[in-house]
């Protein structure tokens, strides 16, 4: 497969403000799982599908907690991001594990060649028309009865982030509706597993937006 040389414009954008703000997130966001019981619990039952050791990727991983956490559940994990900086605090916070950069959209990895995948509010920054292309490529990495993992913000209208902590950038946020990833996901050749949504409960911290949150776990056919 042929790497993306130029890449789209909205790629670059997410790179940027990654790059940008990635201590100040880290910072503010040093435990995600922290008083989430049901996103441990979904991520817990993923580790047990996927079963000990097995090769997983958290994709679009930040700075590296929830591979950390997918390392601590007994599973070979590593992390996939875009931006520079962010993989620098993942690498520093996360000693011994494995992290590179890449585009979700264009992965270097062989086909078949996960038992599973992450997709942990990473899919949030891609625009509509590019998530076909998106799902198909995770379910080219994904080897047979290999399982998906996808979290993100449930509704219709975007929110827009203008110069957190202070620095001059701006990025969009996308919320979807279950069903239309659903949708898309089947359309890209998975079987749908399980779907939850957790309603706004005020858990997320302060400075994220309280709407409801999508789960949503599917397989790629043995």
């Amino acid at each position: 497969m042929t790497r993306t040389q130029n890449p789209p414009d909205f790629l670059t954008a997410t790179r940027d403000f990654y790059d940008t703000v990635a201590e100040d997130y880290a910072e503010h966001f040093a435990n995600p799982l922290a008083g989430q019981p049901l996103e441990r619990a979904l991520l817990a039952a993923f580790a047990e599908q996927a079963g000990p050791g097995a090769a997983v990727a958290d994709l679009g991983c930040g700075p590296g907690a929830v591979t950390g956490h997918l390392a601590a559940l007994g599973l070979d994990a590593f992390g996939l991001d875009l931006s520079a900086a962010m993989l620098a605090v993942a690498r520093r916070e996360n000693p011994g594990l494995c992290f590179a950069q890449g585009s979700m959209l264009d992965l270097p990895l062989p086909d078949g060649g996960l038992a599973g995948a992450v997709s942990w509010y990473s899919s949030i920054h891609t625009p509509d028309e590019r998530l076909p292309d998106l799902f198909a490529e995770l379910y080219r990495v994904l080897a047979p009865g290999g399982r998906l993992l996808l979290a993100f913000q449930a509704g219709t209208e975007p929110r827009r982030l203008e110069n957190p902590w202070g620095h001059p950038v701006t990025l969009d946020f996308r919320r979807r509706h279950p069903e239309d990833m659903v949708r898309l996901l089947t359309d890209a050749g998975f079987a749908l597993a399980s779907r939850t949504v957790r309603e706004p409960d005020g858990t997320l911290g302060k400075g994220v937006a309280q709407v409801a949150q999508a789960f949503l776990c599917a397989v790629r056919p043995a």
